[in-house]
Parts: structure tokens; sequence; C-alpha cells
């Protein structure tokens, strides 16, 4: 699926009768909600014995990227956009692949 069709598709699904600052807070909140998901699954499988469940890790990961598609359009980006920036400051920071030396080292 490309990037622009899943973010229409999400925006498709918001509740429309926020106020731009209250989408904001949504999205915000939504993603620490379900990244906060994602951690508890890992977390119970790496201290408390359960099995890790790939499938359900997917399924939070889909909502994860629901909210960051949602707070990517209510600031006026695209994910194309965030994720060339991304690209760009990774490069910079590691032009040769990722360096222990370099992370400590980054000021």
């Amino acid at each position: 699926m490309q990037t622009d069709h899943f973010t229409k598709d999400v925006i498709r699904t918001v509740n429309k009768t926020l106020e731009p600052n209250e989408h904001l807070t949504n999205a915000a909140l939504g993603l620490t909600g379900e990244a906060g998901e994602v951690a508890e699954i890992v977390k119970k499988a790496m201290f408390q014995g359960h099995s890790l469940n790939r499938d359900k890790i997917a399924e939070e990961l889909g909502d994860v990227m629901f909210y960051v598609a949602y707070m990517v359009d209510t600031i006026g980006m695209t994910l194309d956009q965030i994720m060339s920036q991304n690209v760009t400051k990774r490069r910079n920071r590691y032009p040769d692949g990722f360096s222990v030396q370099k992370s400590v080292n980054r000021g």
C-alpha cells in the first residue's frame, strides 16, 4: 500500500468533530498509547514468560502507523516527507552506517 493511500484511509476514520489542536492531542496520545502496547507485548515475552506473539505485535504496529499518519497529516506534512527527512538525518549522523563511537560522541 502506498503511504498516501494509507493516510487517506486513516483520515477517513478520524473524528471530524475535533478542533485542530484536539486532533494533535488525540494523535499524540494515541501514538504513545499504541507504542506502549507494543512495549507491553515485548516486556511480557522477555520478562514474564509469555510467548512472543508476532501477530499481536504486527496488529499494534498497524495502530502505531495509524496514529503516525494521523499526526503527520495534522501537522500538514506527508509520510513521504517525514521518511525523507529521517533518512537525511540518519545519513548525516551515520554516513558509513551505525557506529558506537559516533553514537556516543553525537554531541
